[in-house]
């Protein structure tokens, strides 16, 4: 009973002390009226009142000209200013302050910020792991070659087509591909582990010729030299052809030794991958250089030879060179085993399975006759498959339909992102042409997706939510000349709205200011009489109301 009591007592303080704080702020107004009119006499309100309006009074209307114009000029710098840094970092300046520093200050609590909750079931766990990979940046299967096509493409623009971040992350992946912890026991594998870490290109080229000094057969310096020495795809593949002998006998001679220790497997393990990263360069040169069939059998060798290193995504760049020989049979067959739901998706998988849809109808596709007689189950097949490729990657169509213009591919890229729509539309654009109607079903339908998915980043339809990271990520990859397409697309935030809106209304005063000075005089002593005269009726009414015994009492206390 006691306890009882005594929670009803507590559940009692806790309405009183919600219902006090819910009429609190009209306790805070009635005190501050009290106050305000027991301090008129001290302060003498109703005189500064009358000061204050016949200061108004006798201004002129070049006073009024420069305020408006004044205040017109701050507002645009302003507008300007947000504009801008909603352009470069997607977010409004004020905003970001605003929730950065003034909110902690006022106790302010971000009802966004993420909690840990150790009840998650397990759909959402798998749900928060997919996002987490989803955000993650790959290296990308088709990326070009950094002397013979990147650098190129520098002497004839003047641009720079890799950002820092991108040539970084190539430097790690180099340093985890090519290199081991044995590399110090040999010395031109240490000259080349210090070659890998070098940020300048010339002096990572010297590094590799003093390693093939100290051994002729070092098949990771004549890799490097093939990346970045050479300035055409002919130079690039010769050199790749003596890093393939080299890289063989490295090879052979560590698989022997792989079981005798654990330095030895990770020798054998590094060569490996080396290997296996000549292969697929040389296919890659032969896919360049027109013979395609080779460029096919290359591949498959190598997928058949190494099974285990499917993470690699070679199946991509077989995909392009049997799609480049329209063998449209093959792909099918590679899509069976990589279109999988228990393996990760790329954009080359959604939409090279969208255009064997589309292939199938497009050339009769009439979006005139559908709209009448309704869809085929062929072409509703195709328009899903349209749908589940937009929503995969739905920066994929503007480069397809060339809405938008094309630039290199990175070396890196996020799935989903722009850095992936780019890599794809680059090698894929030929193959969508190539087929009749398939752009054309593909410009009818795509933006269909948008309105299966309202809300993008809270739910998908086939797919995870679209992650909100990829915006940022792809700035990192894509050089600053390249526009980033950002979706869902983001509305004006309202501080740039607030300040266009109040640029143009104190730009339009100051016009007309300039232009009526009499008239704009007179409406604004009449603006300033009409604000200040509710103040006077208040305190007027208040001291009638309230009898004199009243206040006199409260001015006592």
């Amino acid at each position: 009973m006691a306890e009882g009591g005594s929670a009803g007592f507590v559940e009692r303080l806790k309405r009183c002390v919600s219902w006090s704080w819910t009429y609190l702020w009209a306790l805070w107004f009635i005190l501050v009226l009290g106050l305000l009119y027991i301090l008129r006499a001290p302060l003498k309100l109703q005189e500064n009142l009358s000061a204050v309006t016949a200061f108004l009074n006798t201004l002129t209307p070049k006073f009024y000209v420069a305020l408006t114009g004044t205040s017109s000029l701050i507002s645009g710098l302003i507008l300007i200013f947000e504009w801008w840094y909603f352009r470069k970092y997607g977010t409004s300046f004020i905003e970001q302050v605003s929730v950065s520093h003034l909110r902690p200050l006022l106790g302010a609590v971000d009802n966004n910020t993420p909690t840990i909750n150790f009840t998650a079931s397990n759909g959402e766990a798998e749900s928060n792991r997919q996002n987490v990979s989803e955000c993650k940046v790959w290296r990308n299967p088709l990326n070009l070659f950094r002397g013979a096509e990147y650098n190129r493409y520098t002497w004839v623009t003047g641009r720079e087509p890799l950002t820092y971040y991108d040539m970084n992350l190539s430097a790690q992946d180099h340093q985890t591909f090519f290199t081991c912890d044995t590399d110090h026991v040999r010395p031109a594998d240490a000259v080349m582990q210090k070659a890998w870490r070098e940020r300048n290109a010339q002096a990572r080229m010297k590094a590799a010729y003093q390693a093939l000094e100290l051994n002729n057969e070092c098949a990771t310096a004549y890799v490097l030299l093939a990346e970045e020495e050479t300035t055409t795809i002919l130079e690039a593949e010769k050199l790749f052809k003596q890093a393939l002998k080299a890289g063989e006998v490295c090879y052979r001679r560590s698989q022997q030794l792989q079981h005798h220790s654990p330095q030895q497997e990770a020798q054998h393990r590094r060569d490996t991958n080396v290997l296996v990263y000549i292969k697929r360069r040389l296919a890659m040169c032969a896919r360049k250089l027109g013979r395609i069939r080779e460029a096919v059998k290359l591949m498959r060798d190598l997928m058949k030879e190494f099974p285990l290193l499917s993470m690699l995504n070679i199946h991509e760049n077989l995909l392009e060179a049997l799609l480049e020989l329209q063998a449209y049979a093959d792909v099918q067959v590679v899509l069976a085993k990589y279109d999988d739901i228990s393996l990760p998706k790329s954009a080359t998988i959604c939409y090279t399975a969208a255009l064997l849809k589309a292939r199938a109808v497009s050339d009769k596709f009439s979006p005139e006759a559908a709209s009448r007689r309704g869809l085929s189950t062929a072409e509703m097949n195709a328009v899903e498959a349209i749908h589940r490729a937009v929503e995969f990657n739905p920066h994929v169509p503007k480069y397809l339909l060339e809405m938008k213009s094309l630039i290199l591919p990175p070396e890196h890229i996020l799935k989903r992102g722009d850095s992936e729509a780019i890599a794809y539309a680059f090698f894929h654009l030929q193959h969508w042409k190539r087929v009749e109607g398939a752009l054309n079903l593909l410009h009818c339908t795509w933006e269909g997706t948008f309105r299966m998915i309202p809300y993008p980043l809270e739910k998908g339809h086939l797919f995870y939510p679209y992650p909100s990271c990829t915006e940022t990520a792809d700035r990192e990859l894509l050089p600053s000349f390249h526009e980033v397409s950002v979706y869902p697309k983001k509305e004006l935030p309202f501080f740039i709205l607030f300040t266009a809106g109040l640029c143009s209304f104190t730009a339009m005063l100051a016009l007309l200011t300039h232009q009526f000075p009499e008239l704009m005089g007179v409406f604004a002593k009449a603006f300033f009489s009409t604000l200040f005269a509710p103040f006077n009726f208040m305190m007027e009414k208040i001291e009638s109301v309230l009898p004199s015994s009243f206040w006199h009492l409260l001015t006592r206390i």
